[in-house]
């Protein structure tokens, strides 16, 4: 044992690198709690909720961090053997390794449930989605632990190369949709509570977006279940997108003999009317009409309302046409039958009643 003389007194040197490194512990894990708890009290004050995932995931690794600088400091003072110092100095380099794999896992832990909090009931089935980040995690933090060691990962990487060819191709549907799931809700094409229409012709409101398959509830209150992939490779109609408000338009026409000034006021008179007492319509919208169609017995034109979402316009139409109707009766406005008039020259009728007589017997 080695021996150093401080103020004339002879203190063995394990003593002095003991009392080096419980100092040390004391003040890191003294100095860890006070910068833990400020960070975190910075943290509650801040709108976002990432920099709460950022000071949860770095708790453990940080005492893994402050252990092995101990581990350092023993190796620098206490002069243990070779053997010793060499098995003191894996073990650090193994709990810097471990202390990066804990942060990023938890981190990406964190992130996958804020992030699936933020997104509501679309739901990618967190627990698989936490299990494969861990997994990846745990085998990348594993090669680069190998690495580190000096251990040969060539035939490890070999057999995962191989293992993930099987395992993609006996699982190829299953990843599929599961990809297929990540890139509608990365990309966001549909959200919970859109009201959407597949090519297919069904519509109706997603609520859920799975890891396999999405949910649409129809409007019938029967649910459509389609498998994320198909889904992703579809054309749909999104009504919410990229705003849930939407133009209603009724098409009407009205008799030739109309004044359309006159049509076009009280049209507008009743469409403001609903606008401002039917529950789904947007108040502040200003309606109009637009004339475009000279008809067989009409002249038709559109009425532009707005709806603050796709199911309200059926109400907002009931109401608009019986209002409008009692409406036109009220002001004389005729909607027309619809009637075709033949204007026949005076030849053209004797021709054409010669050759009935020539079809008597």
């Amino acid at each position: 044992m080695t021996y150093v003389e401080i103020y004339g007194l002879l203190i063995p040197r394990l003593a002095i690198g003991l009392s080096i490194l419980l100092i040390y512990l004391i003040v890191a894990f003294t100095v860890r709690r006070l910068f833990i708890g400020y960070v975190e009290r910075l943290a509650q004050k801040s709108a976002t909720m990432w920099d709460n995932a950022v000071v949860v995931s770095v708790r453990r690794p940080l005492t893994l961090l402050i252990l092995a600088f101990g581990g350092w400091i023993i190796i620098r003072y206490m002069q243990l053997p070779h053997g010793w110092n060499r098995g003191i100095d894996v073990v650090n380099q193994i709990a810097v390794v471990c202390a990066l794999i804990l942060f990023v896992d938890r981190l990406l832990r964190e992130s996958v449930d804020l992030h699936n909090r933020q997104l509501g009931h679309m739901n990618l089935t967190p627990d698989v989605v936490r299990f494969l980040v861990r997994v990846c995690v745990l085998i990348l933090g594993g090669l680069i632990l190998l690495g580190t060691l000096n251990i040969s990962i060539t035939p490890i990487l070999a057999s995962l190369g191989v293992g993930g060819l099987a395992v993609g191709l006996a699982l190829q549907g299953t990843l599929s949709n599961l990809f297929a799931g990540i890139q509608i809700i990365s990309t966001k094409p549909i959200r919970v509570g859109d009201f959407i229409r597949l090519e297919s012709g069904e519509e109706g409101f997603v609520t859920e977006i799975g890891w396999r398959a999405t949910h649409i509830r129809m409007l019938p209150n029967n649910v459509v279940i389609i498998p994320n992939s198909k889904l992703a490779d579809s054309v749909l109609v999104n009504y919410n997108l990229p705003d849930r408000e939407m133009a209603v338009l009724v098409q009407v026409g009205v008799s030739y003999a109309s004044d359309l000034a006159h049509v076009e006021r009280v049209t507008i008179e009743v469409a403001k009317d609903v606008q401002q007492s039917v529950p789904g319509g947007v108040r502040d919208f200003v309606p109009f009409i637009r004339y475009h169609t000279f008809g067989d017995s009409s002249i038709n034109f559109s009425v532009i309302l707005r709806g603050k979402e796709f199911v309200d316009q059926h109400l907002i139409k009931h109401e608009f046409i019986k209002r409008l109707h009692a409406r036109y009766n009220q002001e004389g406005i005729v909607i027309p039958w619809p009637i075709r008039t033949l204007d026949l020259s005076r030849k053209a009728l004797d021709a054409l009643a010669n050759s009935g007589k020539g079809d008597r017997p």
